[in-house]
């Protein structure tokens, strides 16, 4: 009880801490240092080293908090793998995977074998226990950090082929890391200690990765019965955290009940479980849409307090003491990740941006790579901690040094979405014909839309120029040289609300001089009706279009109350669909928000009658009817 006790205090002192740590982040974010940098940093300052508001003796008590956060970590992880959006990337993701595994390894283990000398506990090895160690570094170091990738991606809002192949290729990575290392250190236990390397380790590897699937088989068809229960949000994301420090029990209980009835390790690593349970709910569970929401929502808290811990965790001494071979090991790792990734996205023919910037996401290090450095350890404890040492003081540089260079890396490619925190379209611009009640109102909604609206007429009222929120334009006429006068070609839309005869000599110029726009009347006598629609323009008749309103609030009122905007945070939205990964897609496959519905999709000018089955193409329109924010998000889905 009273160990308890002690541990409910230094949780609670903890999570102040997280908050504080919050703060101290964004303060980071404002010089341009990712979120996750500045919690690390937030972490050093309060731990052991520095502040000492954590202790070293309070790390341990709060090792759940790790294993909580690295399966929800890995939930996320496993849930970006949706193949039906990473299969243009196929080829590319491959590539690098290879590159990176096979580079990598090499290059690092030659470097760990030849550096013996600057090694202290290595210079006394014979030649199979020095490539042991080798081997053993070479499979370390192609661990990944998917934390690491996907709060960057989450904090630039990224979005594009170079993002999806970061995080596609770094959780692919982790996966095949775990089955080299153990064949590895299956080898260097028959390098070191003389063991044998029969055919039992094969089958036993075999059994260890059939049980891993079905665990996450398992934790996947578990996760989505919660989800399908009747609770709350909260509730849920409690169930799921909890459910992940389940699989660590399960996992630590079958390595000590193996090793005491059967004399033999199986090690389920529960990362792996996690992993491939976030996998099969995103592309084959019913409930993927509600587990994607309470991984994007719970998300930003549990990076805070794993990379706070982290931070704290950290061994500022290790890095102090082993500061050369630590730098030179660094070195080594950054030209294996450039040649590795150079070479990949060559063989893929990627841009050629994309091999000179490859490498920058794949620098950070974390869970995996500090759980096998831990498990080499404890399998070698003559020489363990020391090797850990040295690994962990690289893992410190990769984890400080990856994020920045990522977020830049993101810049660079074009794929950062941070100036669209609240837009639909970026840019867009409408330019309003005509002064008057009606006009001015609609000045005022489209803003909202976060449009840039300007208007023009051709008439001065009084004091009319003196509003100061829309910029309006005084006509001496209605001829070309006034048009060009205002840049009416930078307008996406014109909208006219002048008199009818007035329009139509507008609607003329502008089609014979600017080309096509998207051009909306509003139409006063219906004899020019026919001229407007000849012109192909968009006509809307006051006459009429009351009457189908007010038809509209009787047949079918809350969709009339969403046209006119009346229905609380619910817009609809036109969403033009330029990413080619959509190509093809169903709209059943599409992972959409839980509040955001689907109603039409207009391609060659002609109106489908969407259902489940629709397939996108390059340039439909889809018309989406959601909450703002749930729809600035999916915007992002649809651009390129």
């Amino acid at each position: 009880m009273i160990e308890f006790g002690q541990i409910l205090i230094i949780l609670i002192a903890f999570v102040w801490v997280v908050i504080a740590s919050n703060q101290v982040a964004k303060f980071f974010q404002k010089i341009k240092f990712p979120l996750i940098t500045g919690f690390l940093l937030s972490g050093i300052l309060i731990g052991p080293y520095v502040l000492d508001l954590v202790p070293k003796d309070a790390i341990p008590k709060l090792n759940f908090i790790n294993n909580l956060s690295l399966a929800f970590i890995a939930f996320a992880a496993g849930s970006e793998l949706y193949l039906k959006e990473i299969r243009n990337s196929i080829k590319s993701i491959v590539w690098n995977t290879f590159g990176q595994i096979i580079i990598t390894f090499l290059l690092v283990a030659f470097a760990v074998y030849f550096l013996e000398e600057l090694i202290p506990f290595m210079k006394n090895m014979n030649v199979n226990s020095k490539i042991a160690v080798a081997i053993l570094s070479g499979t370390i170091f192609i661990a990944r950090s998917p934390s690491s990738v996907i709060a960057v991606i989450n904090e630039m809002r990224a979005k594009g082929p170079f993002t999806k192949t970061a995080i596609s290729v770094t959780v692919i990575l982790d996966v095949l890391v775990i089955f080299l290392f153990t064949i590895c250190l299956s080898i260097a236990n028959t390098l070191i200690h003389g063991t044998s390397f029969d055919v039992k380790f094969i089958f036993l590897l075999i059994f260890e990765l059939a049980v891993t699937l079905v665990l996450g088989f398992f934790v996947a068809s578990l996760i989505q019965f919660i989800l399908s229960i009747n609770l709350n949000e909260f509730i849920k994301s409690i169930l799921i955290l909890a459910i992940g420090m389940i699989i660590y029990s399960i996992t630590h209980f079958i390595l000590v009940h193996s090793i005491e009835h059967y004399v033999i390790e199986i090690i389920i690593e529960p990362l792996l479980v996690c992993i491939i349970a976030g996998f099969w709910i995103s592309n084959y569970g019913k409930y993927r849409m509600e587990f994607q929401k309470i991984i994007h929502e719970k998300g930003p808290i549990v990076y805070a307090a794993f990379f706070t811990l982290a931070g704290a965790s950290l061994h500022i001494d290790i890095l102090i003491s082993n500061w050369i071979i630590a730098i030179l090991l660094f070195i080594v790792y950054l030209v294996a990740l450039v040649i590795g990734t150079f070479t990949g996205n060559t063989i893929a023919r990627n841009p050629s941006i994309y091999k000179k910037i490859g490498w920058m996401p794949f620098i950070t290090q974390a869970g995996v790579g500090f759980a096998l450095v831990y498990e080499v350890a404890a399998d070698f404890p003559d020489w363990g901690m020391q090797f850990a040492t040295i690994i962990i003081a690289v893992i410190v540089l990769n984890q400080m040094i990856g994020p920045p260079l990522f977020k830049w890396a993101v810049k660079i490619a074009g794929e950062s979405r941070l100036y669209a925190k609240s837009q639909l379209e970026p840019a867009k611009s409408a330019l309003i014909f005509g002064l008057e009640h009606q006009s001015l109102g609609l000045v005022k909604e489209l803003q909202k839309a976060n449009y840039n609206v300007e208007m023009a007429s051709v008439e001065k009222r009084k004091n009319i120029e003196h509003l100061n929120y829309v910029n309006i334009h005084f006509l001496d006429g209605l001829n070309m040289k006034c048009l060009n006068s205002i840049n009416i070609k930078k307008f996406e839309t014109v909208i006219l609300m002048l008199s009818d005869g007035e329009n139509y000599k507008i609607c003329k110029l502008i089609k014979r001089y600017v080309g096509t726009k998207n051009i909306i009347v509003r139409l006063f006598d219906s004899i020019y009706g026919s001229k407007f629609y000849e012109m192909g323009v968009i006509v809307v008749d006051p006459s009429t279009a009351i009457a189908r309103l007010i038809e509209q609030f009787v047949l079918s009122p809350i969709s009339a109350s969403l046209i006119l905007g009346k229905e609380n945070n619910k817009v609809m939205a036109d969403m033009k669909v330029t990413d080619k990964h959509l190509h093809g897609i169903a709209l059943r496959d599409i992972r959409l928000p839980d509040d955001v519905i689907i109603l039409t999709v207009k391609r060659g000018g002609q109106i489908l009658i969407s259902h489940g089955y629709t397939r996108l193409r390059i340039g439909d329109i889809v018309t989406i009817v959601g909450s703002m924010s749930s729809i600035e998000n999916l915007s992002l889905r649809f651009e390129e």
